[in-house]
């Protein structure tokens, strides 16, 4: 599997941004997809993702209500749409994939086998 995540940019806070991360292959629906972001001398952290069932699942309370994740199988496309940004949601973000993360390791970014090359988001106060 191969993935492109695109849809980056500058935003003031407060703006949106919606991502996109293109995934070759035809099992595209098959697999734990997932949103990550790594800001400057951080970690790389979780944001959403889906399970294998395809439920939607999201991080902290820092984006729940303000992110959005969605798919669309039919085009091989997962999305993350990012409302109300602030300068802390500064990242570069990556989507991730693989075909056989549980449900309880869906954080972990270790797990994933399959890396898009990222997205940078930067939003200014």
């Amino acid at each position: 599997v191969q993935l492109q995540a695109y849809g980056g940019g500058s935003v003031q806070a407060g703006g949106s941004l919606k991502l996109s991360c293109a995934a070759s292959g035809r099992t595209f629906g098959r697999y734990v997809m997932g949103w990550f972001r790594q800001a400057p001398g951080k970690e790389r952290e979780f944001v959403a993702g889906f399970s294998r069932s395809g439920g939607a699942i999201y991080s902290t309370e820092s984006v729940k209500g303000r992110f959005t994740i969605s798919r669309d199988n039919a085009k091989n496309t997962m999305y993350l749409q990012m409302n109300s940004l602030t300068p802390e949601d500064t990242a570069v973000y990556y989507c991730a994939a693989d075909p056989n993360i549980i449900r309880s390791s869906i954080r972990d970014s270790a797990r994933y086998k399959y890396w898009g090359q990222g997205t940078q988001v930067t939003v200014s106060s």
